[in-house]
C-alpha cells in the first residue's frame, strides 16, 4: 500500500514538473554565433549569458531609506568608454529587412527588437493632452493595446503609435516639376490617378526608421539613497530613454545609412520615449557587451549598468524649482555644477563614517 502511494505521488510530481517546464515561456537570448544550422562561428557555443539568472535588487524597507536624492544623467555615446553601448550600427531597409550583427547588438537594437516583439512597455515622452510638455520620465503615458492580448504585431493602432517614435515618414514622392506623384487609377490605368470618389490616390509614404547611428545619448533617471540596514550608499536606475536630435520643425533628424551624413538642421535633442529600467533588466540580462581586452570575457548589458561601466554627466537633480542645470548654468559652469552635486552625494557617504 505504501509502495502504491509512493508511486502515485512520484507520478504526480513528475507530471507537475513536466507541465511547468512546458508552460513556462522560452528564454529569449541574445544573438548567438550560429548563422547556419550546424555551423558555429567560433570555438564553442556561447550559451552562458543568454540563459543566466537575473540578480534581483536587494529589498529596501521604507524605514531603512534614511536619505535619498533623485538625479538625471546623460550618457554621451560619443565618449569612448560608452562605445560598447553605441556600436555596432544596424541598418533597416524597409520594415521587414533588418540588417543586424550576428554576434552582438547595440543597446538601441536590443530595445527596438524587444519593443517590436512586445517584450517592453513604451512610455511616451510627450504629454498627449498638452503638446510640448515632455514629462514622460514619470511613466505616466504607457502605449498599450486596446485589444485583449493585443501587441505591436496584432494591434494596428498600437503599432501606429509606436512607429511614430521608432521612425519618421519619408518625404512624399514628387516629379521633376515638384508635383506629388499619384498612383495609377484603380479603375483604368489610362485614366487619371483617382479613386472611386474622384480623389487623387497617392502612394503610401515609406518609413525611415531610427537606427543605432541616430541615437546620440541616453537619459537615466536614478535614485541615490542610503540604506540603514545594510549601511551602504546605493543607486537604482529607474528609467532609461534613447535621445535623438530634432530640427527647427520639431522633426527627428535621421542619419543617411549610406553616406553617414545628417539630414536637417540640429536645433535640440530630446528623448524618444522612456522605459522602466527594472523591467528592461530582464531583457538586457541576455545580451552581450563587447570587451575589447578579452573576447572570452563578455558581460551582459545588465552587468554593465550594475557595475556602472559607463560615463555620464548629470543634467538635473531633485530641487525646489524642478529645473535643469542648463537653466541656471551654461558651458563649463554647468559641468562644474554637475560635479558639485556628485561630490555632495559622496560627502553624504563619507560623513556617515566620520565621527
Amino acid at each position: 500500500m505504501k509502495m502504491i502511494h509512493f508511486l502515485c505521488t512520484l507520478c504526480f510530481c513528475l507530471g507537475t514538473l513536466s507541465f511547468q517546464a512546458w508552460s513556462q515561456p522560452e528564454v529569449t537570448g541574445g544573438p548567438l554565433n550560429v548563422p547556419t544550422n550546424g555551423i558555429i562561428d567560433g570555438v564553442y557555443m556561447k550559451e552562458i549569458i543568454p540563459t543566466k539568472k537575473l540578480i534581483e535588487y536587494e529589498h529596501v524597507r521604507e524605514a531603512d531609506y534614511v536619505w535619498g536624492k533623485r538625479v538625471y544623467q546623460r550618457i554621451d555615446l560619443r565618449e569612448k568608454i560608452n562605445h560598447p553601448i553605441y556600436f555596432p550600427f544596424d541598418e533597416i531597409r524597409g520594415e521587414n529587412e533588418w540588417v543586424r550583427n550576428a554576434s552582438r547588438w547595440s543597446l538601441w537594437t536590443i530595445i527596438r527588437n524587444s519593443i517590436v516583439y512586445g517584450d517592453l512597455t513604451v512610455f511616451d515622452n510627450e504629454n498627449p493632452n498638452a503638446l510640448g510638455v515632455y514629462d514622460g520620465d514619470q511613466f505616466k503615458y504607457p502605449i498599450t493595446s486596446g485589444m485583449m492580448g493585443g501587441n505591436y504585431q496584432s494591434d494596428s493602432l498600437m503599432k501606429k503609435d509606436i512607429n511614430r517614435l521608432l521612425g519618421v515618414l519619408a518625404p512624399p514622392k514628387v516629379d521633376a516639376q515638384g508635383n506629388f506623384l499619384a498612383l495609377t487609377s484603380i479603375l483604368d490605368p489610362e485614366l487619371d490617378s483617382l479613386d472611386l470618389a474622384g480623389n487623387p490616390v497617392y502612394p503610401a509614404r515609406e518609413m525611415i526608421w531610427v537606427t543605432s547611428q541616430d541615437v546620440v545619448a541616453y537619459y537615466l533617471k536614478e535614485d541615490w539613497f542610503f540604506d540603514k540596514e545594510r549601511s551602504v550608499l546605493d543607486c537604482r536606475i529607474l528609467g532609461i530613454a534613447p535621445v535623438v536630435y530634432f530640427d527647427s520643425k520639431n522633426k527627428q533628424v535621421i542619419t543617411d545609412s549610406e553616406s553617414g551624413a545628417i539630414s536637417g538642421d540640429i536645433q535640440s535633442e530630446r528623448a524618444l520615449f522612456w522605459l522602466y529600467f527594472p523591467h528592461l533588466r530582464y531583457t538586457l540580462n541576455n545580451y552581450f557587451v563587447y570587451n575589447d581586452a578579452n573576447d572570452a570575457q563578455w558581460m551582459s548589458f545588465d552587468d554593465l549598468f550594475w557595475k556602472r561601466r559607463f560615463n555620464s554627466t548629470m543634467y538635473k537633480e531633485s530641487n525646489t524649482y524642478d529645473r535643469k542645470i542648463e537653466s541656471y548654468r551654461t558651458g563649463a559652469e554647468a559641468l562644474m555644477e554637475a560635479d558639485r552635486i556628485k561630490e555632495e552625494i559622496r560627502t553624504i557617504e563619507h560623513d556617515v563614517w566620520s565621527f
